[in-house]
């Protein structure tokens, strides 16, 4: 049975260095690259908080290996964000947001090692570290707000990258209730809508990213995103229902990937 520990040593150790480590100031950056780092930022906290609660009931090197690679990309993310030269946010706007993601990076730290000590999680731990994402994640969509009015972008832009922050929220909640050790955390704000309303309002953010019409790599990443919201979009509005998690999170991250596409090509087509 010692064994089956050993392979995930390395990305614990790898997760610890990282949450240890201040974020640096990077090269300059224009107002698209921090505004696209923003939201890269926002979502890849909700895909490490997605990761953790599956990892809270499987304790797999794999899973913990998606914590590291969430973890990874936002902090990346909040690297060039901090290295903000073009006087979109304050200092202290980004300092305050800084500040929050350490809090997270620190629970999370905690509540892995938690999980690797005593086989299960402490519901206390991730209730904080679940209360933290919603503070860090409000914080972040206030700043985006403010980031937004400083940068003008292609409103389709602006509706798929809400969209992807949408999915990727509900991934991570959707994650929590396939979880029966972790299924009373993270069900949001008193005044966050329920899953099957955040369902609604991506269909209308994917409407609006699909409208003006697309063709070639753009209709084909929109057709593919939009054939897999078909497919597990049930899921999402009857979320009492039991459904088979693992491929509603697989499909979920097959539709983040496409979003990502679709925000590439736009972006260069602007």
């Amino acid at each position: 049975m010692k064994d089956s520990y050993l392979p995930i040593r390395p990305f614990l150790v790898t997760l610890i260095v990282l949450m240890l480590t201040s974020v640096g100031v990077r090269a300059q950056n224009t107002g698209e690259d921090f505004v696209s780092n923003l939201h890269k930022f926002r979502v890849s906290s909700y895909v490490a908080l997605d990761a953790y609660y599956r990892f809270s009931a499987s304790n797999d090197s794999g899973t913990l290996n998606e914590i590291v690679s969430g973890i990874n990309a936002a902090n990346d993310a909040m690297n060039v964000v901090a290295g903000n030269t073009e006087n979109i946010l304050s200092p202290q706007q980004v300092e305050s947001l800084n500040k929050e993601f350490d809090k997270f990076k620190s629970l999370m730290r905690d509540n892995i090692n938690d999980v690797r000590k005593n086989g299960y999680p402490d519901l206390r731990l991730v209730s904080d570290m679940a209360n933290q994402a919603q503070a860090m994640s409000d914080m972040a969509a206030d700043l985006y707000r403010v980031a937004l009015e400083s940068n003008q972008t292609n409103p389709r832009v602006d509706a798929a990258r809400s969209a992807a922050v949408m999915m990727a929220e509900m991934m991570a909640r959707y994650s929590v209730r396939t979880n029966s050790s972790t299924a009373q955390t993270f069900q949001g704000a008193p005044t966050d809508s329920a899953l099957d309303e955040q369902a609604r309002q991506f269909d209308a953010l994917l409407a609006q990213t699909i409208k003006g019409g697309a063709d070639g790599e753009l209709k084909s990443n929109l057709d593919d995103v939009s054939a897999k919201w078909q497919f597990i979009r049930s899921s999402y509005i009857n979320f009492n229902e039991r459904n088979v998690g693992f491929v509603i999170d697989r499909y979920s991250k097959g539709i983040l990937a496409g979003l990502d596409n679709v925000i590439g090509i736009l972006l260069s087509q602007s």
